[in-house]
């Protein structure tokens, strides 16, 4: 039997606050993507981790908070926990090798190609995986193309947001960046969620249980506070508040040379004694 699906419980508010969510978690994630590009390659792990923990997490965040207004009306949902914190940490763990691709080999080539194929692939499954954590009376199934469509829009999201952070640009430009990150974000989700089809197991009637904003607000607690630390770390760090246009990767800045270029011809010239030179500095104008 086909269940009667409604992606929209609470109207318009879950779509809205999982799409700011979403930016948020992609603004700290860029910013510290590209302050990564600006420090010696000691400091560059740990803000290239702290961004894939933030990506990784605001995306996640979105996902459950936009499963708030997911509900079956013939059926009560669950949810694993499990598998529910499995997508969260596959989500930090592939955003975060594509994110250390492009922060080590460079945001444009190869490099950005297969750094964002790899996020853009840990969005995809953090969202199946996710989607697989749910427990109901019924069966899910999938359209294949239209799965195929969002996997799609979320390689080309990371792949672009992964390009404006390695421009090494101003603020504006990053939150520029999120803003299309987020739409990107949640526009594969609902992509995915329009593929979804429910056939219950028994025949359908009407069920009580509790919400799935009962059930998952008490998962998005953890990394809610963590989105709110890393914002921590990025307001009170200037470098990543003034961004210039001019800014360069610290490792590529060129240094003071000791000593005047000297182009080798392949001849020896002869050095003038140190004596004569001495001479020539210690005569008066008269005797010159």
């Amino acid at each position: 039997m086909q269940g009667t699906v409604d992606g929209f419980s609470y109207g318009l508010v879950t779509p809205l606050v999982a799409y700011l969510m979403a930016c948020l978690g992609g603004a700290l994630g860029l910013r510290c993507t590209t302050r990564a590009l600006l420090v010696a390659h000691s400091w560059r792990p740990g803000w290239l981790a702290l961004g894939s923990a933030a990506i990784g997490s605001g995306i996640w965040t979105m996902h459950f908070i936009a499963m708030m207004g997911f509900s079956v009306e013939e059926a009560p949902i669950h949810y694993d926990k499990a598998t529910t914190y499995a997508s969260l940490g596959v989500a930090i763990v592939m955003v975060g090798v594509g994110i250390f691709i492009v922060g080590y080999k460079g945001a444009s080539g190869t490099a950005l190609f297969t750094g964002g194929t790899i996020t853009g692939l840990g969005v995809a499954s953090m969202h199946y995986l996710g989607m697989a954590g749910m427990r109901l009376n019924g069966k899910l199934e999938y359209n294949t193309l239209t799965v195929a469509a969002s996997v799609v829009i979320a390689m080309a999201a990371a792949t672009a947001a992964l390009w404006a952070a390695g421009q090494v640009r101003g603020l504006m430009w990053s939150m520029g960046a999120s803003l299309v990150m987020g739409l990107a974000v949640s526009g594969m989700h609902y992509t995915g969620m329009a593929a979804l089809s429910v056939h219950l197991h028994a025949a359908p009637h009407s069920t009580s249980g509790d919400s799935p904003a009962a059930l998952l607000a008490p998962m998005l607690i953890g990394p809610l506070a963590f989105l709110c630390l890393a914002g921590v770390v990025v307001v009170f760090d200037p470098l990543m508040i003034m961004g210039k246009s001019d800014w360069a990767p610290a490792e590529h800045k060129p240094g003071v040379p000791a000593h005047p270029a000297v182009e080798h011809t392949g001849r020896r010239v002869p050095l003038r004694p140190r004596r004569e030179a001495a001479q020539r500095r210690s005569r008066t104008p008269q005797d010159r």
